[in-house]
């Protein structure tokens, strides 16, 4: 039985392992910048005059290489997101000019870049890989916005770097698509993650399982600092690089913990907890990363690395979206565990930073964040507002029978909003996605004793459970039909559909019914690979 099972299904556990400060299970925000909307247009760049601020290339060479990308012959724009643009201080017309595409595919330098693959290492599939590094993506540079904040341009697909190994350097159109939709769908969610501002195209072919289409994603994150950063380092035994990351990292993006004395502590600590709300976040939408390596572990929480991820449809503990992870090691019911593994992972690497307390608390505290966010969201789901002592059991029988029922997990929890009080309630259309009905109609019993016992009203509770299960997710059947007509036939109306649709993922939108279903029943499977 997992860690994850274990803790789930015992209501003492919190009670238990309740860490007493509380400033370790919620810390201080890092400076993660904010999506937001601009209002003041008086500073809006041109791509080509972007405010670069280059903070890491002014790091010891050793973190990294400086490398020019490969540009694609005859580059062309597939999609470009508004929405990220903005966080760019752009406006979409600034983006429309012909060089466009030449200036994002690094067929034209940027004017105040300065390129570079980033090192690091990590562990994969519980292995440790000494070097690993940007070998298909690199940093062009850092742009500060007129608020202030510091957004990374990573450029991945870009070409060759020493970190490439036998790869290409390059990335597939296909898997392109998935990760612009998908850091979009996670950031409508309130989900934090990477977020893509435009894919670019070209006349190249990429060989993968097959000849595909090439392509870049410009994406956007505070950072792209991983657990691997640290680690590689650490088993280098050059400490005085491992330092002088936790004090660039500390001073970029914890900078409350700059005159802590005891502040690569602390690091570790907020590290830990972040991590925890990020898996208990994914863990409440039904989301699986499918390779959770210590190198596709934001230090500030995100999520990064989009690869072989997926939405589950029916509800299934043992979903693997990796047809490549054959033992289920990045399952989403191990998910939990194994951001425990991956954090104890990390506070090994900061141990020569940090006392021996300090390495044995991370992941505890790491769980401690997790359990506790989990609790809260799947309370919310159910349009609870208290916590009470049996919570924990209300929820696992409720997913038990959702596993033993094959109910899909997005479309339940919608639908639960409309779950009837009254008598005689009418709770039908919630009553027939069970085959055993009876079973379901006794879980129910005990829910409306719970709504009953915090005197929930249903049209206040029905509001609030609806801007917390969303109508629409990125379903696989969806992100492929956009694909499929990318690939075959270039036409993308599709990608922006539903780049338009997640970002509002809990509004019902006129005309977009079908998107809020299910595969059709006796599709063939998706088969998504770690080049996907």
């Amino acid at each position: 039985m997992s860690r994850w099972t274990e803790t789930r299904r015992h209501p003492s556990y919190q009670a238990k392992n309740t860490i007493h400060n509380p400033r370790l299970v919620k810390p201080s925000k890092p400076v993660v910048a904010e999506y937001f909307t601009v209002q003041d247009n008086t500073h809006m760049h041109q791509f080509h005059t972007l405010p670069f601020d280059n903070t890491y290339v002014r790091l010891p060479d050793v973190f990294f290489e400086r490398v020019t990308p490969t540009p694609f012959p005859h580059p062309h724009v597939v999609s470009i997101n508004p929405a990220v643009a903005e966080l760019l201080d752009l406006t979409p017309d600034a983006m429309q000019y012909p060089t466009f595409a030449e200036y994002c595919c690094g067929a034209k330098p940027l004017p105040g870049s300065d390129p570079l693959a980033m090192l690091y290492a990590g562990h994969q599939f519980g292995h440790y890989v000494p070097q690993l590094g940007d070998g298909r993506a690199i940093l062009l540079g850092e742009v500060r916005n007129q608020k202030g904040e510091k957004w990374d341009l990573h450029l991945k697909g870009a070409g060759l770097t020493r970190f490439s190994r036998d790869g290409d350097g390059r990335a597939v159109l296909r898997s392109t698509i998935r990760e612009y939709l998908c850091g979009e769908a996670l950031h409508g969610l309130g989900i934090p993650t990477t977020r893509g501002l435009c894919i670019i195209s070209g006349e190249e072919v990429v060989y993968r399982e097959r000849p595909e289409p090439g392509a870049m994603l410009i994406r956007l994150a505070p950072s792209h600092v991983r657990f691997g950063t640290f680690e590689v380092f650490f088993y280098r035994q050059q400490y005085e690089h491992l330092t002088v990351l936790a004090d660039y990292v500390i001073q970029h993006h914890y900078p409350h913990l700059l005159e802590e004395q005891n502040r690569y502590v602390r690091f570790l600590h907020e590290v830990a907890a972040w991590t925890g709300h990020l898996i208990a976040q994914w863990q409440a939408v039904g989301w699986a990363h499918g390779v959770l390596n210590t190198d596709n572990m934001s230090i500030l929480g995100l999520t990064l690395d989009y690869g072989p991820f997926g939405f589950m449809e029916s509800f299934n503990p043992g979903f693997i979206c990796n047809h490549s992870d054959h033992q289920g090691r990045y399952s989403y019911q191990n998910q939990p565990d194994i951001g425990y593994w991956n954090i104890r992972a990390l506070a090994h690497a900061l141990s020569p930073l940090v006392e021996p307390d300090a390495v044995k608390a991370a992941p505890e505290i790491y769980e401690q964040a997790m359990l506790t966010r989990y609790a809260e969201l799947m309370r919310a789901k159910l349009g609870l507002e208290e916590a009470h002592a049996h919570d924990d059991r209300l929820v696992t029988d409720l997913l038990n029978l959702m596993q033993t029922n094959q109910v899909d997990y997005t479309t339940f929890f919608r639908s639960l909003s409309r779950f009837s009080q009254e008598f005689p309630p009418d709770n039908t259309g919630i009553r027939d996605q069970f085959v055993t009905r009876e079973v379901f109609d006794d879980w129910t019993v005990r829910y409306q004793e719970r709504l009953k016992a915090e005197k929930s009203r249903d049209e206040i509770r029905k509001s609030r459970m609806n801007q917390t299960n969303p109508h629409y997710i990125l379903r696989n059947h969806l992100v492929q039909q956009a694909i499929v007509q990318a690939t075959a036939h270039r036409d993308y109306s599709e990608i922006d559909r539903l780049l338009t649709l997640l970002k509002q993922p809990y509004t019902e939108q006129p005309g977009m019914e079908a998107y809020a279903n299910p595969a059709p029943s006796g599709s063939p499977p998706i088969i998504v690979s770690c080049s996907s």
